[in-house]
């Protein structure tokens, strides 16, 4: 059998990530290359640690979609990944012309893209739909109805990530600053207890697998510090957000903050791998193992809630040495 050639998209800071799809390789016996591409191949750690990696245009250029195609076809993807929430539209509509070349692009279709990358739309999705959530509003509606909200506040880009340009609002006249000078900012309530994120697996409109973990330290948006948590609870709301959202495909992953005796509130959705998976990976969730086994023809051994329950997951920094141009 030819090796399976995997290809992580704006690889960056990913080395978990491409080391968790080499433990695939390994457990299913199949010879198998991980590669990426990055804007930047030189300055992206993972870069250094894949089997190649290739420069490409940001993903906002025209340009973007034709080299990692030809890229694709030269490298004979099989898999293709994508892991910033900037490039999920651009291969969402183009799926077709990678399938064409033999490459699988692991993306959500259009609709969920845009659900998960405008928390606007997100809070709409989520309150049509019946699931829990914070309250949300602009800042201007929100001084225009004082009588309903309480300090403090959270607001936020709606099109933000990774914790980028998070505010805590905890003033009345802080409120009024962001009205005047940054309108298009939502104001979220304050969502009370313990942050987790639920890190799912969808198949073809199917979840099949969630693994929620408590955030019980972050750094630079991304957790530095969690441990499994097996509730029962969230894994179901978390199945059923993510099957009701349209055309939901591959790794997504939803935020949510659990108080003691009240029903989890979702704040985020994600159309793609989350920063902490590999806590997943090695608590039993092998997405990227469930990913190639359909590409070489294995039955699969995805399971909803076979993982292990409290594992602790505790990152430090390391780095890699290279010799600069």
């Amino acid at each position: 059998m030819q090796a399976i050639t995997v290809l992580l998209s704006s690889i960056g800071r990913r080395s978990q990530l491409v080391q968790c799809f080499r433990e695939a390789f390994r457990e299913l016996n199949v010879a198998g290359r991980v590669i990426g591409v990055d804007l930047d191949p030189e300055h992206a750690p993972a870069a250094h640690i894949a089997d190649a990696c290739f420069r490409v245009p940001r993903c906002t250029h025209a340009e973007f979609i034709p080299a990692v195609l030809r890229i694709c076809r030269q490298e004979q993807v099989r898999l293709l990944v994508p892991t910033i929430d900037t490039e999920l539209m651009a291969y969402a509509q183009h799926r077709s012309e990678f399938s064409a070349a033999g490459t699988k692009v692991i993306v959500s279709g259009p609709d969920t893209i845009a659900i998960a990358g405008d928390k606007v739309k997100t809070h709409r999705f989520l309150v049509e739909h019946g699931f829990p959530t914070v309250r949300q509003g602009s800042p201007a509606g929100v001084l225009a109805d004082m009588t309903k909200w309480q300090f403090p506040l959270i607001a936020k880009p709606a099109d933000g990530s990774a914790s980028l340009g998070v505010v805590k609002v905890d003033s009345l006249a802080m409120l009024r600053e962001l009205a005047e000078t940054k309108p298009d900012l939502i104001v979220q309530e304050y969502a009370m207890g313990q942050e987790h994120t639920v890190n799912i697996l969808m198949d073809g409109g199917r979840c099949i697998c969630a693994v929620p973990h408590c955030r019980l330290e972050t750094r630079g948006g991304e957790v530095s510090k969690g441990i499994t948590r097996k509730n029962e609870q969230v894994m179901a709301m978390a199945k059923a957000v993510a099957e009701k959202l349209p055309g939901a495909d591959g790794p997504l992953n939803l935020q949510c903050f659990i108080a003691d005796n009240s029903r989890p509130q979702i704040t985020e959705i994600n159309a793609r791998f989350g920063g902490g998976f590999p806590l997943a990976n090695y608590a039993g969730a092998k997405f990227p193992r469930w990913l190639i086994e359909p590409l070489i023809q294995r039955a699969t051994t995805a399971s909803f809630a076979d993982w292990k329950d409290k594992l602790l997951m505790l990152r430090y920094d390391s780095a890699v040495f290279v010799a600069a141009n």
